[in-house]
């Protein structure tokens, strides 16, 4: 099976530079095909001139031998304010238009954020209706929707309990996960019991790794053992067979073309 998955980049690593970036999505294209790439998951806040334009946007990846494999949006509301529901289910609808027409991308929904004060049950029963509901609008356009939990600051899904109290909320018939490996460790977690626990919920997969304190750590130099966390991903159901890789290190901040083709090369060597 792992010779059917295929490798994706996550533009993210660009995005975390903020203003020190000043190109734009073509820049980024050509970057992660020429690492050697065979998709690309882009992010609402890097799109550029793309925005609402997916048929140029599908020309754009076609020339350069790239597919869409998710797109990524996150929302000022954290996805925890119930009085924002409305709005951002409409920023949901509006962005599943752009990705329907790309057959097999995946919308990825940003991890759920305390923004204001407020009852945890409150933040996580506002977080659910949205994913849920988010996930009821990507059916009837037949986009899968996924939600992509992160351990960023006053992240509401850090530890393995706090996946539990989601997930227990969540309708997996509706709304899938996209587990990102470094998160998960930096949440203390036992990697391999969380995916093996909610496998079947799976639909691709975020790599990238950390060491034994949390700190960023380029593919392959922390402690994530990639290869037993793909074999059991590659067990799920519903696993498209996207892996992305998404470099968020100091080297990557340095030189973010150079970072993704190392973490190319590398991938080549873990699947090997």
């Amino acid at each position: 099976m792992l010779t059917m998955m295929q490798i994706g980049c996550q533009t993210y690593t660009w995005e975390m530079l903020g203003d020190r970036w000043t190109g734009g999505p073509d820049d980024l294209l050509d970057a992660i095909s020429a690492a050697g790439y065979s998709g690309i998951e882009i992010t609402d806040t890097m799109i550029g001139h793309y925005a609402g334009k997916p048929e140029a946007f599908g020309r754009a990846l076609a020339a350069r031998g790239l597919e869409l494999a998710a797109f990524a949006c996150a929302s000022d509301s954290g996805y925890t304010e119930q009085d924002q529901l409305e709005s951002d289910l409409a920023m949901v609808d509006r962005t599943l238009d752009f990705v329907a027409a790309f057959p097999g991308a995946v919308l990825s929904l940003g991890s759920a954020t305390i923004m204001s004060p407020g009852s945890l049950d409150g933040k996580f029963a506002a977080a659910a209706a949205f994913y849920n509901a988010a996930g009821e609008l990507g059916q009837r356009t037949g986009v899968p929707v996924a939600v992509h939990p992160s351990s960023h600051h006053n992240t509401l899904l850090f530890t393995r309990a706090d996946y539990d109290r989601l997930f227990a909320l969540l309708d997996p018939a509706r709304i899938g996960w996209v587990p990102d490996t470094g998160h998960i460790l930096r949440g203390g977690q036992d990697i391999l019991d969380t995916l093996t626990t909610y496998r079947d919920r799976i639909r691709y997969l975020h790599l990238k790794d950390v060491d034994a304190s949390g700190d960023w750590q380029m593919l392959g130099s922390g402690i994530c053992d990639t290869r037993a966390v793909v074999d059991i991903v590659a067990t799920s159901p519903n696993f498209n067979g996207w892996l992305v890789l998404e470099e968020e290190s100091d080297i990557a901040a340095a030189d973010p073309a150079k970072a993704v083709q190392t973490n190319r090369e590398t991938m080549r060597a873990l699947l090997a």
